[in-house]
């Protein structure tokens, strides 16, 4: 599975974030990439965002009015994705004024992760972490505990 995380803001090289990134990146069997683009106007991050989605690619957008599931049935979903021959996921994370309905509409997944607010690198560590425990509960393995 190949894991593209679209994210406006860029993640310093040194962070504490950067350093969680690489850490779950490195643990995961899949090839995740980030690409990065500098906070600007929300038609430009949603230029940005929409025009880097590769046309085989599910789509899921990080956005406060998604779903908030539990790992579980989210792994559940990707697996279904998998199994139905999916073989490349997208996250979509966008800047500090959140999506425009344009970019909500190309999800196959609106995705919460809670009502509270996170800094948005924080946000990337968080999503990278549940990514691995996503694939960990598809292989069977102990990870998750529930």
């Amino acid at each position: 599975m190949k894991i593209i995380i679209l994210a406006i803001g860029k993640c310093k090289k040194n962070s504490p974030e950067a350093a969680i990134i690489a850490e779950y990146a490195k643990r995961s069997n899949w090839e995740i990439i980030i690409k990065e683009k500098d906070n600007s106007t929300q038609e430009d991050e949603a230029k940005f965002l929409q025009g880097s989605i590769s046309s085989n690619s599910k789509v899921i957008v990080l956005d406060e009015r998604g779903e908030n599931l539990k790992s579980l049935e989210f792994a559940k979903q990707i697996e279904k994705w998998q199994n139905t021959g999916c073989s490349e996921i997208c996250f979509l994370i966008g800047g500090a004024d959140g999506h425009l309905q344009s970019t909500r509409d190309k999800a196959d997944l609106l995705l919460s992760f809670g009502r509270m607010t996170f800094p948005h690198m924080l946000m990337r560590a968080i999503l990278c972490e549940q990514i691995y425990r996503v694939q960990t509960i598809i292989a069977g393995h102990p990870y998750h505990r529930e």
